[in-house]
C-alpha cells in the first residue's frame, strides 16, 4: 500500500482444556499455552505495532492467591519485550526452585501466566490518546472473581458519546478516553447486575455465604450479559473477555465487519483475527478453522463447556473489504486467490489506456502488499494475449497463411513483460507513527531498478489502494520517473476511497482523501461552490436527526462527476514534481469489479457511502461538517 494507514488490531485467545500437568506430560512444556499465545500474536504482527498487552486467568485458585494477571507495553518491539520479560521471570523462578518445570501445580501457583486462559492484543491506535495505559486488555478489578473482568478487542464504536451518556444517565461516572473503556464498563455493569441478582436470591434463600460464589459462577449466563451490553453498540467489533471465575467469551459484531476465526480440539480452543495463524500454530488444515459467525457469542464456562449463541437479530453481513484488499496476511488461501482476482479485474482498463500495446509496456507493483494482485494482473494479461494468439492462429489457418514465421511472430511479440521496478528499502511503518516525520523520510523509502524500462514504454504499476496519495506523489512516482517511461499507469485494486471509515480503520477524516479533494477541486474550478455549501447545509440537517434516521448527505459532492473525471483530477494532483514530462494515468477498480473479485457481500461503504450501521451515516455527515468548518481530528473521538 502506497499510503500509510493504521488499521484494525489483532486478537489472540487460548483456552486450555486440560490441566497444566497434561501439557508437561505430553509436550514437556508447562508453558505450552503461553507459547501458543505468543506465536498467534507473532503471526499477526502485521496488525499492530503501537503496543501489545497480554492477560491470564487461572482456574480454581485457592483463596488468598492472585488469579488474574495483565502486562502491557507501548515501547519499541513491545511484543518481543513483553514475552522475553515474562520468560525471564519464569526462568528466574525456576532457578530459585520456586517452581518445577515438571510440576504444573507449582508453575500455576507462582508464574503469573501459568494459567488456563490466555489472551493477547496487538494495537494500532486509531482513536483517543496513546500510551501503555491505552493498550488492551482493560481490567476491571473486584474482590469477587465473578465481578473481575478483562476485555480486549479489534473494534471501534461509532457512538461512544452516547454510550458514555447512557452510563451517566444510570448514575455512573465514566472516564472519557477510549471506546475500550466504555465497552469494559458496559459489560461490567451488566455483569455486576447479574451477579448481584444471583447473590441476593441465594442470600435471601439462606444459602451459606461460603457456598454462594460457586453458585454465582455456575449460574452466570455469558450470552445474556453480552446481549444486554451489545444492544447499545454501533460499530464493528471482535471482543474477547475473561471473568475472574474462569468464564470467558469471544463476540463478533452482527455485520461481521471485523474478522474472527476459531480452532478447537480436545486440548484447546483458540481464536485469532486471521485464519492462517491458527492453521500454522496448531498445524491444522483450513477445514479445521471455523469462522466465528457474525452476531455470535462464543461462551466458555469455567467447567470447560463451550456454547455458541446469537446475541441479537440476524443482520446482513458486510465484512470489511480492506481485509481482503490489504490488511489480512496474503498467505490465507482465500485472501490469496481474491487478491489475484482483484489484479486480473484491472486488465481491461489497463489494456485500454496502453492501447493494447504489450510490446511496449512493463508491468510491476508497488511493494509489498500489492505483489499478489500483481501476479493476478499478469495472469490476466497472459490469458488475454493467449486468446489473441489463438484467434490469430485460427484465422491464419483458415486463410491458408499459417507458417512457422507467423507463429514465432505471434508468440514472441507483444507478450506481457513483468519486472520488479519498485523496491521498498525501509519498513517505515514499523518505527515511525507521526505523520510529519513519515513525510520527511518518505522520499527515501523506495528505490527503482534501472535499465529495464525504455523511453517508449508504458510503465504499469499496481497498488492495492490509494487513500491520501501523499506517498504516491512525494516518493513513489518521483522514483518511478527516474526510469523515464513514456507513460506511467498506477492501477489501484481498490475503488476510489470517498467516505470515512468508522469501524476500526484510520480513515475518519474525509478531507484527507485524495478522491474527496479531487471532487471538491472540480466543484470549485467548475464554478459550483454552491454544491459544497448545500451539502454542508444538508449534513447539518441530518445531524439534527437520530443516527437511525440519517442519510448520507456527502454523496452530493460526487454526484456531478464520473469516476473517470475524478480519477483524472487525482492524476493531476499526484503528478510528480520532477523533470519528467510523460503521461500519468491513475486507474481504479470499479465497485462492481471489487464485488465480482471478492464477494458480493463485502463491505463497500468507503467507496459507496452506504454504511452498514446507523452510526456510519452520522460519522460521515459529521466528518464533512468538520471539513467545512476547518476542524481537525476524528469525529468519533471522545
Amino acid at each position: 500500500m502506497s499510503d500509510f494507514i493504521k488499521h484494525e488490531c489483532g486478537v489472540a485467545f487460548v483456552r486450555l482444556r486440560k490441566p497444566l500437568q497434561y501439557y508437561i506430560d505430553k509436550y514437556q512444556n508447562p508453558l505450552w499455552g503461553f507459547h501458543k499465545l505468543f506465536l498467534l500474536m507473532e503471526k499477526q504482527h502485521n496488525r499492530g505495532h503501537d503496543g501489545v498487552g497480554i492477560g491470564c486467568t487461572k482456574l480454581h485458585v485457592p483463596l488468598g492467591q492472585p488469579y488474574m494477571a495483565r502486562v502491557r507495553s507501548s515501547k519499541t518491539d513491545s511484543l518481543g519485550m513483553v514475552f522475553r520479560s515474562q520468560m525471564a521471570v519464569y526462568e528466574q523462578l525456576a532457578r530459585k526452585n520456586r517452581i518445577s518445570v515438571k510440576d504444573g501445580a507449582s508453575v500455576k501457583a507462582h508464574f503469573d501466566f501459568g494459567g488456563e486462559l490466555l489472551m493477547g492484543h496487538l494495537r494500532y491506535g486509531t482513536s483517543g490518546e496513546f500510551g501503555t495505559g491505552s493498550c488492551h486488555p482493560y481490567f476491571r478489578r473486584s474482590n469477587w472473581p465473578t465481578k473481575s473482568l478483562m476485555v480486549l478487542g479489534n473494534f471501534n464504536m461509532t457512538n461512544t458519546r452516547e454510550l458514555n451518556q447512557l452510563m451517566i444517565d444510570r448514575g455512573q461516572h465514566p472516564v472519557f478516553g477510549t471506546d475500550t473503556q466504555t465497552v469494559l464498563e458496559e459489560i461490567g455493569f451488566h455483569l455486576d447486575e447479574v451477579h448481584t441478582d444471583i447473590y441476593r436470591e441465594e442470600r435471601d434463600a439462606g444459602t451459606p455465604g461460603s457456598e454462594i460464589p460457586a453458585i454465582i459462577s455456575q449460574r452466570l449466563d455469558i450470552t445474556e450479559i453480552i446481549r444486554r451490553s451489545a444492544c447499545h453498540w454501533d460499530g464493528g467489533y471482535t471482543i474477547a473477555g475473561q471473568i475472574g471465575n474462569g468464564d470467558a467469551f469471544v463476540v463478533r459484531d452482527p455485520r461481521g465487519i471485523r474478522p474472527c476465526f476459531c480452532y478447537e480440539d480436545d486440548e484447546v480452543i483458540a481464536f485469532a483475527s486471521e485464519r492462517v495463524p491458527l492453521m500454522t500454530v496448531f498445524s491444522a488444515g483450513m477445514d479445521r478453522i471455523e469462522e466465528v459467525a457474525p452476531g455470535t457469542v462464543v461462551g466458555m464456562k469455567s467447567d470447560g463447556t463451550v456454547t455458541r449463541e446469537a446475541f441479537g437479530p440476524a443482520m446482513p453481513v458486510t465484512p470489511c473489504a480492506f481485509e481482503r484488499i490489504y490488511f489480512s496476511r496474503g498467505n490465507d488461501p482465500e485472501i490469496y486467490q481474491e487478491r489475484k482476482r482483484l489484479g486480473a479485474a484491472l486488465v481491461p482498463q489497463i489494456l485500454k489506456v496502453i492501447d493494447n500495446d504489450l510490446e511496449r509496456a512493463v508491468f510491476s507493483f508497488i511493494p509489498n502488499t500489492a505483489e499478489v494482485a500483481y501476479h493476478g494482473m499478469m495472469s490476466g494479461l497472459r490469458l488475454h494475449r493467449r486468446q489473441e494468439v489463438k484467434q490469430a492462429i485460427l484465422q491464419a489457418a483458415a486463410d491458408g497463411t499459417l507458417n512457422e514465421d507467423l507463429i514465432d511472430d505471434l508468440i514472441l511479440r507483444n507478450w506481457p513483460r513483468g519486472e520488479k521496478i519498485a523496491h521498498k528499502d525501509i519498513k517505515l511503518r514499523t518505527f515511525i507513527s507521526q505523520e510529519s516525520s513519515r513525510l520527511q523520510l518518505a522520499s527515501h523509502v523506495y528505490d527503482v531498478t534501472y535499465g529495464e524500462v525504455r523511453p517508449e514504454d508504458s510503465l504499469v504499476v499496481i497498488d492495492d489502494s490509494i487513500v491520501r496519495g501523499t506517498t504516491l506523489k512525494q516518493s513513489i512516482l518521483k522514483m518511478l520517473t527516474k526510469t523515464n517511461p513514456k507513460r506511467i499507469v498506477v492501477a489501484s485494486t481498490a475503488p476510489q476511497i470517498r467516505y470515512p471509515d468508522c469501524y476500526g480503520i484510520d480513515m475518519a477524516e474525509i478531507g484527507k482523501f485524495i478522491a474527496f479533494q479531487a471532487a471538491i477541486d472540480l466543484l470549485k474550478s467548475g464554478g459550483h461552490r454552491s454544491v459544497i455549501d448545500e451539502v454542508y447545509r444538508r449534513a447539518k440537517e441530518e445531524l439534527e436527526k437520530p443516527a437511525s434516521e440519517q442519510v448520507n448527505a456527502v454523496k452530493g459532492i460526487y454526484e456531478p462527476f464520473s469516476d473517470e473525471q475524478i480519477a483524472g483530477r487525482i492524476s493531476e494532483f499526484v503528478y510528480p514534481e520532477t523533470d519528467w514530462q510523460g503521461e500519468l494515468i491513475i486507474l481504479f477498480l470499479s465497485v462492481g469489479g471489487l464485488h465480482e473479485a471478492v464477494s458480493p457481500d463485502c463491505g463497500d461503504w468507503y467507496f459507496t457511502g452506504d454504511y452498514p450501521t446507523p452510526g456510519g451515516y452520522e460519522v460521515c455527515n459529521r466528518s464533512f461538517v468538520h471539513f467545512y468548518e476547518n476542524r481537525v481530528g476524528r469525529v468519533y473521538d471522545v
